[in-house]
């Protein structure tokens, strides 16, 4: 279905059957699974002790993009984040043009009075100065939940006002009361994008065609790859997968993190589009499928070597170089394997535990099997469809580990790590400080500073981790000084305990 005809995106509990809700094993979830023939119903907590809202990531991405500026149309409150991830908007400018760009937001700061009389006029006049004042490229209308509560008319407005501004205008609703799945942001971004920034303006009033252009765009119809970044790599590992690409002499696209928005259209002339994460990807791929006859690619993440040579080889057919590709691959694979030897016997029987987003999460805790370590267990943020055959994969190669799937909840987490005492944690930055209040030592899963994805990914996280579990001394003194909230009685009970099976309220 094409979605984009719709006014927002649709929640992804309604799109994909999304579940943020299990606590069992692989093997209980593939029963799970069978028992409901395909279809994974959500189960719900007794107790919820935290979570984020859709708003959060979704600002992160619209930040990096280049000559925008961001109306939040909300609380004020609800764009403080905004502060914090300007450090990341920067240095991702700087290292893709060579400047310094810092983001750029405003707030119709939404009060008691507004949730009364509507905060219509004052999105309308925020449009209005933020043209004039700013004169960018974009401006896009960032909804929280108050203006999704009280009805105003957001799309209504920007189409009122498309014509007396400059910017293209660009509606992304966010408002987190409407779904607990806040991977429901990446489809509200492409949604927006989709619907506004795919037509090229030097080519829509066009009266005499350009022959040598149109040459270049067939061109690139046979030989460009898409390549989909919505905040899944940084600047390292966009360079690793260009690399690999480059090498089967494709032309690579890389959309649409820090993209110009006067050169998104150019995704429409493509061979290929090629995910680098399904749980980001799969929305906006499928529309470019349906509307403009683009095949895509998005059966895993490129983290390990099994992951990155399976990508590389799904790649390859489309273009007929699977001979290249297999010599590629084997030159690649050589290199690392070489490089690997003095880290396979440290890490050898020791345990690790890895939380992160779905497809995140797998690969990786696949890729510190494949460097030696034993999974112990799995903690990813949502479960769909789209990873079965990966979480197939890792109960082949981890056995039938414990499987926490949750979006957040640090309590069930800290039961988890207290009994399992993995030798590492490997997750997000802001959910690390359990495991090393624990006493475990941890390693972030994702940082866009550092190398995750391709064959270079591999070595620098095992580089990383062995310079981790090589020195854990200050990890393992943490509990002496920090505890945890928990009594000691909660340790004791299951860590599922709050967990209520969706079967229990058939």
């Amino acid at each position: 279905m094409d979605y984009l005809s719709l006014k927002e995106a649709p929640k992804r509990e309604d799109r994909v059957h999304t579940c943020i809700t299990y606590g069992g094993t692989l093997c209980g979830l593939q029963k799970r699974l069978g028992e409901g023939g395909g279809c994974f119903r959500d189960g719900s907590r007794e107790f919820s002790q935290g979570s984020l809202c859709l708003l959060l990531p979704a600002l992160a991405i619209i930040n990096s993009f280049p000559d925008n500026v961001i109306i939040m149309h909300a609380a004020v409150g609800c764009g403080s984040c905004l502060q914090s991830q300007n450090g990341g908007a920067r240095s991702g400018n700087m290292l893709r043009t060579g400047k310094i760009k810092d983001s750029i937001w405003v707030s119709t700061s939404l009060n008691e009075t507004d949730v009364i009389s509507g905060g219509e006029k004052k999105l309308r006049q925020a449009i209005v100065e933020v043209d004039q004042l700013y004169s960018p490229k974009t401006i896009t209308i960032v909804t929280g939940c108050v203006p999704g509560i009280i009805g105003d008319d957001v799309d209504g407005i920007v189409e009122d006002l498309r014509s007396r501004v400059t910017a293209v205008l660009i509606p992304i609703h966010c408002e987190g009361f409407k779904t607990k799945t806040w991977a429901t942001a990446y489809d509200a971004i492409y949604h927006g994008l989709g619907k506004n920034l795919l037509q090229d303006p030097a080519r829509r009033d066009r009266v005499v065609t350009d022959e040598l252009e149109e040459a270049r765009f067939e061109y690139l119809k046979k030989r460009r790859v898409n390549l989909c970044n919505l905040s899944s790599m940084g600047r390292i590992d966009e360079l690793e997968l260009t690399r690999l690409l480059n090498a089967l002499d494709l032309d690579v696209n890389i959309v649409p993190l820090f993209k110009d928005s006067e050169q998104m259209y150019s995704v429409k002339y493509a061979a290929l589009s090629v995910s680098t994460c399904p749980t980001h990807d799969d929305y906006f791929l499928k529309f470019l499928n349906e509307r403009f006859g683009i095949p895509y690619l998005f059966q895993h993440i490129p983290i390990g070597i099994e992951n990155t040579t399976s990508w590389i080889r799904a790649v390859a057919p489309f273009f007929g170089k699977e001979a290249a590709a297999e010599q590629l691959i084997h030159y690649e694979t050589a290199l690392l394997e070489e490089a690997l030897k003095p880290y396979r016997e440290f890490f050898k029987g020791k345990t690790a535990f890895v939380s992160a987003g779905e497809f995140r999460s797998i690969a990786t805790a696949y890729l510190l099997h494949e460097l030696g370590f034993t999974i112990v267990g799995v903690r990813p943020f949502h479960y769909d469809a789209f990873a079965e055959k990966e979480f197939e994969k890792l109960k082949n190669a981890a056995g039938d580990i414990p499987l926490n799937i949750a979006n957040v909840q640090p309590f069930e987490e800290a039961n988890l790590l207290r009994s399992l005492k993995p030798d590492l944690f490997m997750g997000h930055s802001h959910g690390n400080a359990t495991a090393a209040k624990l006493g475990i030592p941890v390693h972030t899963i994702f940082n866009s500073s550092c190398s995750y994805i391709g064959f270079r990914g591999v070595f620098e996280i095992a580089r990383r981790v062995y310079r981790q579990l090589s020195n854990p001394s200050l990890n393992r003194k943490f509990p002496k000084y920090i505890k945890l909230p928990y009594k000691e009685s909660w340790y004791q009970e299951n860590p599922f305990k709050y967990i209520k099976d969706s079967k229990d309220e058939s």
